[in-house]
């Protein structure tokens, strides 16, 4: 455990809030991790003990509010999605998703919190970032870190915030739902030719060729964490780590090795701490041929940010 003398007196402890008891009912065969957020808490409870496990609250409508449009948070909350709908999500509408979404936006609501008092603080899901104002696409039916970035203003606890989204899909919903929002700065590093295949314009995207390995992928994010602040004087990052980027993913068609994912964090990480910013963590995605692989990519990330901490 690590003093925090800029943001606290005491002996800081890493918060990582999760929402794994709120599972979602998949039909056989399907393709989305579900069980991985459970593994990776279990993974992270044997490794770092001392780790501070929080259940967050379920953001309120009115809070979902602040990035998504009325009608549509009622007509996911009360199950009248169309099945065109609910294939674009990818998931079959249940209560069950409407809490489970609910929490994993609170958790990374609860991260920023804990992260603005603390320096660095986690969400073990969340990443949600092809939801978009008036709809859910791409397993994400609310998008936590627009939520997020808006309600810590309307709470004043900053006024300016920067996405960095290094899933390895664009983060097209939180691109479009702070479009004209010039007091958050969006940041996307990911494949070119991957899902979403029509992208939306970020404050900064940065496209990779299929096959980017660590040598091309880690000068590219360099340049771009140094564009980032010398266009924009955040007060808090909101860190989507997602370890699809990774060489063993069914889904993300970039070469990253476990190393390079490593040198990737703590990257992000150095330039916080080098300007003295608190750093919210959401996993984003992660969906390796092995499932014990895509923990431990999340574990790795979640070991350095504490290294921060």
């Amino acid at each position: 455990m690590l003093d925090c003398p800029k943001f606290s007196s005491r002996v800081c402890i890493l918060k990582a809030f999760y929402s794994d008891r709120f599972v979602l009912p998949l039909p056989s065969g399907h393709r989305f991790p579900m069980q991985k957020y459970r593994m990776l808490r279990e993974a992270l409870a044997r490794t770092l003990p001392d780790t501070e496990f929080l259940e967050p609250d379920a953001a309120s409508d009115g809070v979902l509010a602040l990035a998504h449009h009325p009608l549509y948070i009622h007509r996911v909350i009360s199950g009248a999605l169309s099945d065109q709908e609910q294939k674009a999500i990818g998931f079959p509408w249940s209560p069950e998703m409407v809490e489970r979404s609910r929490r994993s936006a609170g958790a990374t609501i609860a991260a920023c919190r804990a992260a603005i008092l603390e320096r660095v603080a986690v969400n073990l899901a969340g990443g949600t970032h092809h939801a978009q104002a008036d709809r859910g696409e791409g397993f994400c039916v609310f998008n936590d870190a627009a939520i997020a970035a808006r309600l810590m203003q309307a709470e004043r606890r900053v006024a300016r915030v920067a996405i960095i989204d290094l899933d390895v899909h664009q983060g097209d919903g939180t691109a479009a739902i702070l479009a004209k929002d010039d007091s958050v700065f969006t940041l996307s590093i990911h494949g070119e030719r991957n899902y979403p295949f029509t992208k939306t314009v970020s404050d900064l995207d940065v496209a990779l060729a299929d096959g980017t390995d660590d040598a091309h992928y880690l000068p590219a994010l360099e340049q771009a964490l140094s564009e980032l602040f010398t266009r924009f004087s955040p007060q808090l990052i909101i860190y989507l780590a997602g370890v699809d980027p990774h060489e063993g993913d069914r889904l993300g068609r970039l070469n990253l090795t476990m190393d390079g994912l490593a040198a990737r964090d703590r990257m992000v990480m150095h330039a916080a701490r080098e300007r003295n910013l608190p750093v919210a963590i959401a996993m984003a995605g992660g969906y390796g041929k092995n499932m014990e692989d895509t923990v431990a990519a999340h574990l790795q990330t979640i070991c350095i940010a504490a290294e921060f901490a």
